[in-house]
């Protein structure tokens, strides 16, 4: 009984607890909703808020990709490829220069991308010789590439204080113009035979798209830099004008002061001695190549003796400020004979190529004997970045001196070749040196020029300022049967420059030539300024858009070393003799 009793008195306890809890459940249930009802309006408004700034910000966002991306070549590929990265990425984006620093790793990744697709067709076994060899070429130039655009990152992250504006400018504009000839020159690789060809087509959208990039970054680097230099500019004081003239317009008499820092670098003891006969460090020139530090900042000097070597030398990038110091450009001579008909590429067939920057050479003659027959055969090829060659001869037939890329300067120098024997995408600049064409094979024209701008904003171009245009013996008494023009137009933007030289007869009238119909006539920048000689008279001249006869010293001076190269601020380390001016 009392366990019934019990069992109806927890039942009936139940009851009350279950009537209570069913009271405040209502109550809890009513505050509860509320609290839902407040939690999801807030909700709502916050998310309304959070989507009303993102719109913001993804506007705001948008609206500077867009401006940046105006003044570009390609604005849709440029706009498309900067506001499709992740999300994190874009509240980054808030002024030009972070459009600029995101396009520019955009195009790291897509380089690298292009690398693994080079690797993988090295892996086929159907390739011949050349592909082979103008994949490693397009191997080298993406390596080149990658350390290019990370420069260019670097120096964005020091922009505008690090250096001054023109300095920024011309680095920056440099880099891009490099990373844009790169990519061409992978694809020139493959233009040799119909085979070649076949591989260039798998190349070609990857390549292209990493030019387009660089175009790109190219164009917005030229608006900012030229819209802070304008406005630094306006906010100078009247000694501006001085200080342009301390930069080198206004260089003293160039021989006086160059042959003094030339004979002081004379008596600079070399690091290593190269001599074919055994008494020096090394035999060979590669060896100590090889044997020199890398990323040095102090100049390692190579003594090359008298002798003739028989190599192919390159000085990679990774090797700076290498300096080679011959015994006389008829006494040390670097000779090879690599060529396209024998299955080399244009850019491997070089003698002697010198990447590392800073290069320097004196007192050597770099050569390739393939012959007139054997078609492009280069002597020396340079993407060396402020690179210069005093007293040095560059002797071969069609494509002797490759100036690659980056800034060059040659000075006291012999070229002699048959066609586009002077050629590439370099900025470089000619003083004071003999340019000679030579007689080439049976009805071939020789051209002393070929220059590879393929992009308006770039700042690179060929200028012969105070030289000698002319023949060498062997042309001279049949010049007539060989037509000679002063360049033709190799790529669309094509840029050369002829100044203050003497031109002899052996220049046709007409002073340049087609490369192929009407192709780059209206696009070219063809320019000659107070030439003299035979050959220099400009009445009958070529008609073409692009041609023009620069009349004002003040545009004149823009192809000086001084502007053209910067020359200021690098070429009196050379030891070498210049002048920055007209």
């Amino acid at each position: 009984m009392s366990r019934i009793k019990e069992t109806l008195s927890n039942i009936s306890n139940s009851a009350k607890h279950i009537s209570f809890t069913k009271k405040h459940k209502k109550i809890f249930l009513a505050l509860f909703a509320s609290l839902v009802i407040v939690a999801a309006i807030i909700g709502i408004v916050a998310g309304v808020s959070s989507r009303n700034n993102s719109d913001e910000s993804d506007t705001s966002h948008h609206a500077v990709v867009k401006s940046a991306c105006s003044g570009t070549f390609y604005p849709d590929l440029c706009f498309s490829a900067v506001t499709t990265v992740p999300a994190g990425t874009a509240k980054k984006v808030r002024s030009q220069k972070d459009v600029i620093e995101l396009s520019l790793n955009i195009t790291t990744t897509a380089v690298e991308h292009n690398y693994f697709k080079i690797k993988k067709l090295l892996a086929r076994k159907d390739l011949t010789t050349r592909e082979k060899t103008a994949l490693h070429d397009c191997l080298e130039t993406i390596d080149e590439t990658l350390d290019e655009l990370h420069e260019a990152v670097e120096d964005l992250h020091e922009y505008p204080n690090k250096k001054s504006l023109t300095q920024h400018a011309d680095d920056l504009k440099t880099l891009m113009s490099a990373a844009m000839t790169n990519q061409e020159t992978c694809l020139d690789g493959f233009s040799h035979e119909g085979a070649d060809k076949k591989i260039r087509e798998v190349l070609i959208d990857g390549e292209k798209y990493v030019e387009k990039m660089c175009s790109n970054a190219l164009a917005m680097i030229k608006n900012m830099t030229d819209t802070d230099i304008a406005n630094e500019m306006m906010l100078k004081s009247s000694n501006r004008k001085l200080k342009e003239d301390e930069s080198g317009i206004a260089w003293p008499e160039w021989l006086s002061a160059g042959d003094r820092r030339l004979l002081q670098s004379s008596s600079v003891t070399p690091n290593v001695v190269v001599a074919a006969d055994g008494s020096g460090n090394f035999k060979t020139v590669s060896e100590a190549v090889a044997k020199a530090p890398e990323k040095s900042s102090k100049r390692y000097i190579i003594r090359i003796k008298a002798g003739v070597y028989r190599e192919n030398v390159e000085v990679p990038k990774k090797k700076s400020n290498i300096m080679f110091i011959g015994d006389g450009r008829t006494k040390t001579i670097i000779t090879g004979s690599r060529n396209v008909v024998d299955g080399s590429t244009t850019f491997h067939s070089a003698t002697v190529a010198a990447v590392g920057e800073k290069f320097l050479a004196r007192d050597i003659t770099f050569q390739n004997t393939a012959g007139p027959s054997k078609h492009q055969a280069v002597a020396l090829r340079v993407g060396s970045d402020l690179s210069a060659f005093y007293n040095c001869d560059m002797l071969a037939y069609q494509d002797t001196l490759y100036v690659h890329s980056n800034r060059q300067f040659y000075v006291n120098c012999l070229v002699a070749g048959t066609v586009d024997f002077i050629f590439g995408n370099a900025a470089a600049v000619f003083q004071n040196c003999d340019i000679h064409a030579r007689k080439p094979n049976s009805g071939q024209k020789n051209m002393v020029t070929a220059q590879g701008r393929t992009d308006p904003n770039q700042n690179t171009g060929i200028v012969i300022q105070k030289c000698r245009i002319g023949a060498t013996s062997d042309l001279q008494p049949v010049r007539k049967n060989f037509p000679t023009y002063l360049g033709r137009p190799w790529k669309e933007y094509s840029r050369t420059v002829v100044m203050q030289s003497t031109i002899s007869d052996v220049i046709q009238p007409a002073g340049w030539h087609e490369w192929s119909g009407s192709f780059a006539l209206k696009t070219l920048f063809y320019a000659e300024y107070q030439n003299t000689g035979a050959g220099a008279s400009t009445s009958a001249r070529v008609k073409w858009g692009g041609y023009k006869v620069i009349t004002s010293a003040s545009e004149a001076q823009a192809f000086t070393p001084g502007r053209f190269i910067a020359g200021g601020s690098w070429l009196s380390s050379t030891g070498f003799p210049f002048a920055l001016g007209l």
